[in-house]
C-alpha cells in the first residue's frame, strides 16, 4: 500500500512538472533569454534558427527543448550544475528564467 501511494505521489508531480500551468516558467522573458543564450550560448550551440557557430560543439536548443526529459525544472538544474564538457557559468535566477523560458519556447507543438 505504502509503494502505491509512493507511486501516486511521483505519478502527479511529474504530470505537474509537465503541465503548462505549473512546468513552463511564465515569469520568464524569451527575448532576454535569447540575449543571455546568444552571449553565453551561442559559441557552441545553435540557440535559434540561423544562428548556427561556426563550429557547433554542442546540440541545438531546439533539440534539447523537444526532449521528452525536458521540463523547466530539468533545465533549471542543469544551468545550476557544473557541466562536464562545457565551461562552467554563473547565472543570475533571472538570466536562468529568461533561458529556461527561452530554451522551453523553442519546443514543437
Amino acid at each position: 500500500m505504502r509503494l502505491f501511494a509512493f507511486l501516486l505521489v511521483v505519478a502527479t508531480m511529474t504530470s505537474i512538472e509537465e503541465s503548462p500551468i505549473f512546468g513552463q516558467p511564465l515569469e520568464g522573458d524569451t527575448s532576454a533569454g535569447l540575449r543571455v543564450a546568444s552571449t553565453i550560448c551561442g559559441n557552441c550551440h545553435e540557440i535559434g534558427s540561423g544562428t548556427s557557430p561556426t563550429t557547433a560543439i554542442g546540440p541545438k536548443f531546439e533539440d534539447i527543448a523537444n526532449l521528452p526529459s525536458t521540463t523547466a525544472l530539468s533545465l533549471r538544474t542543469f544551468l545550476r550544475s557544473n557541466h562536464g564538457k562545457m565551461p562552467n557559468f554563473l547565472l543570475s535566477s533571472t538570466d536562468t528564467d529568461n533561458v529556461v523560458a527561452y530554451i522551453l519556447s523553442l519546443r514543437r507543438p
